[in-house]
């Protein structure tokens, strides 16, 4: 009986010791590696990896951009990209503001006629007239303004407030140039106190924070 309990302990280690070199539990005999012996292997080329999401925290950094850009391309749109926004922007704006302008005035200019269908068609194409008219006078500042800001950007070679507001003094001075030197004069100063003050609006932050670290 002692040799088959000899032989049934024996068999049993050596299980044990094969299951703990294939699963790496502790407290198994067999040829484990203990904390001493991992110690000294060098890790060279290898990082430290986060006790708690296991990967590499070099992969979590992102120091450059998550997009690519096509070569030779910036990372912000020019002026001739945002020329079609803007454009079918006012022109869809204009075309807004004009129809309500023209309902305003068809029911101001029909409020002695009783409703029927003659007062309706009238409302109808004051309505259109003044949508149409407002979406030509908006697009076409804007058609003069975005074809401006394109070539004064080609010609400085610089995208700045300073485009935005030459752009603008010259959309008003052109779009005004059948009124004499005084209507250029008027739609110059037009074109400029609007484009300043959208260019200050764009910069405000940028000057707030100027100041403040001015004031420190």
């Amino acid at each position: 009986m002692e040799g088959g309990a000899a032989a049934a302990a024996a068999g049993g280690n050596s299980k044990g010791s094969g299951l703990g070199g294939l699963f790496g539990v502790g407290g198994v005999g067999g040829p484990g590696y203990s904390h001493a012996d991992l110690a000294g292997v060098p890790l060279t080329g290898m990082s430290p990896l986060s006790p708690y999401l296991n990967v590499d925290p070099r992969y979590l950094i992102q120091d450059t951009d998550e997009f690519i850009l096509p070569t030779g391309a910036s990372k912000t749109r020019g002026r001739f990209e945002l020329a079609f926004f803007t454009i079918g922007g006012c022109c869809m704006t204009g075309a807004a503001f004009g129809a309500l302008n023209g309902l305003r005035l068809g029911l101001k200019e029909t409020q002695s006629m009783a409703w029927s269908k003659p007062r309706n068609v009238q409302i109808l194409n004051m309505v259109t007239r003044q949508g149409a008219l407002w979406a030509n006078t908006l697009g076409s500042l804007a058609l003069l303004y975005s074809a401006f800001g394109v070539v004064i950007e080609k010609t400085r070679g610089a995208e700045d407030d300073l485009n935005t507001v030459a752009a603008g003094t010259m959309t008003g001075m052109l779009y005004k140039s059948t009124g004499g030197l005084r209507g250029i004069a008027r739609g110059g100063i037009a074109g400029l106190t609007l484009t300043s003050l959208y260019a200050l609006y764009n910069n405000w932050e940028h000057m707030k924070g100027s100041v403040h670290r001015q004031s420190l």
